[in-house]
């Protein structure tokens, strides 16, 4: 009679990308490179007609990033929701992040689809409501990031760096494939900046008047 393959063997992910665990690491480790970027987004803020070129140079650089974080929550959210075991033993997170978590995806696709918009696609009649629905989605959306970052910084803090400390590298399935994930993400980001960025001389001139 063969043995059966016990159930946290059988329910437990091995794939390439490590599993829920591997998911975990993924995310913090996006959150942290999002939070170095969006902090430096926001001091641009402070002096925005003079930083215009770097504001939206780190704008378009976080995209990628901020497209892979999104993915590696949105898939926890559906393994959680279609019943996987192994993800239903993590379980979820806290109530208030997780209402949030929805919130902070259509603000953060609003904000940086406005802005990209601004710089590269708009007609010169659109810029004005454009840019009401950029400061207006990134008031509400710093605000509600700023609960979500304080709620996952302690498990931010704890993952980020797993993959990238050897102690703690090969613990978990896959930390090369998600290095290369945010790499490429970083990549790819940096490739469109330098593309974009010269598109804001326009603004430049007009936050100098």
């Amino acid at each position: 009679m063969a043995r059966r393959t016990p159930l946290h063997a059988r329910t437990s992910d091995a794939s390439l990308t490590g599993g829920v665990e591997g998911n975990a690491r993924l995310t913090s480790s996006v959150a942290a490179v999002l939070f170095l970027l969006l902090f430096a987004e926001g001091v641009t803020i402070l002096q925005i007609g003079g930083l215009i070129s770097t504001h939206v140079f780190i704008g378009v650089l976080l995209l990628p990033p901020l497209l892979l974080k999104i993915g590696s929550t949105s898939w926890r959210f559906v393994r959680y929701y279609t019943g996987n075991p192994a993800y239903l033993r993590k379980g979820p997170p806290a109530p208030l992040l997780r209402l949030f978590g929805p919130l902070i995806v259509v603000l953060s696709l609003a904000v940086m689809a406005s802005g990209v918009a601004l710089v590269i696609g708009a007609p010169p009649s659109w810029r004005t409501q454009l840019l009401g629905i950029h400061k207006v989605t990134f008031v509400l959306w710093f605000l509600v990031t700023a609960v979500h970052v304080l709620g996952h910084l302690p498990e931010t803090l704890k993952l980020a760096p797993r993959d990238w400390v050897r102690p703690t590298r090969r613990q978990v399935q896959g930390a090369s494939v998600r290095q290369w994930l945010l790499v490429a993400g970083l990549a790819i980001g940096l490739i469109c900046a330098v593309w974009i960025t010269p598109y804001a001389v326009g603004w430049r001139t007009a936050f100098t008047h």
